[in-house]
């Protein structure tokens, strides 16, 4: 279930993709399989680094050239650990929503995207977002939920502003709109109410056969009640 659009970045062989915020390493096992790239696998939880790790072992063997150009590791995006100026792609997917200081960030991602360099940045889309945020107290103090909801509109004249230009977006995840609503009507009992589990077995069933019915409803849907919000920029030369 992949939210960046990979065929979006422009990536060529032997480049240097960051996936800031990797999580589980989604992105990262999708670009290693069918991408001849270098990654960079970064997530603040040394846990997630640890389960992304795990995910792309238990799809690669682990002397598969894939693998071995993977890099899976605790990293804060406050601080990427990288030179100036040195990666040609960066991923932050889902991660922007969860800081009290995201300019910083976007300042960091700058600094280490080469000029030129692509910046693939997904956000929680605001309506939706609202949804959860007015069914459920729970759900807006979560430890380390989100810290605020993003107008689409703001957020890409920020990021501009800070060094990049706006290139292309689109809108992702439909389906899992309705599926956190329903978790945020009961917080409480959110993974046992069964409505809840019910639209997780149709989400899990999705994700692995792929139904043209899922898919192509939520192709329709996406326009109107994706979850996410899809932007990409290219980084200007440096000021």
């Amino acid at each position: 279930m992949l939210t960046i659009r990979p065929e979006y970045l422009g990536l060529k062989p032997g480049q240097l993709v960051v996936d800031l915020g990797c999580g589980h390493g989604r992105h990262v096992q999708a670009l290693a399989w069918e991408h001849p790239v270098r990654i960079l696998g970064l997530d603040l939880d040394p846990d997630s680094a640890a389960a992304s790790r795990k995910g792309l072992h238990e799809l690669l063997p682990a002397d598969d050239p894939r693998c071995s150009r993977c890099l899976l590791a605790a990293g804060d995006c406050l601080d990427i650990p990288l030179p100036d100026n040195s990666a040609d792609h960066l991923i932050c997917s889902e991660v922007l929503e969860h800081l009290c200081d995201y300019n910083r960030a976007v300042q960091e991602i700058r600094r280490v995207l080469k000029p030129g360099g692509t910046l693939a940045v997904s956000v929680p889309r605001f309506w939706p977002e609202r949804v959860c945020w007015a069914l459920s107290r729970d759900y807006q103090h979560e430890p380390g939920g989100h810290v605020r909801i993003f107008q689409a509109s703001s957020l890409r004249l920020e990021i501009q502003r800070l060094g990049f230009r706006f290139r292309r977006s689109h809108h992702a995840h439909a389906l899992h709109a309705p599926y956190w609503w329903l978790k945020c009507l009961h917080w409480s009992r959110r993974e046992d109410w069964p409505p809840v589990r019910l639209y997780h077995r149709l989400l899990v069933w999705d994700m692995l056969d792929r139904p043209w019915l899922t898919r192509s409803l939520e192709r329709v849907l996406n326009p109107v009640m994706g979850k996410s919000v899809v932007m990409y920029f290219t980084a200007y030369e440096n000021r």
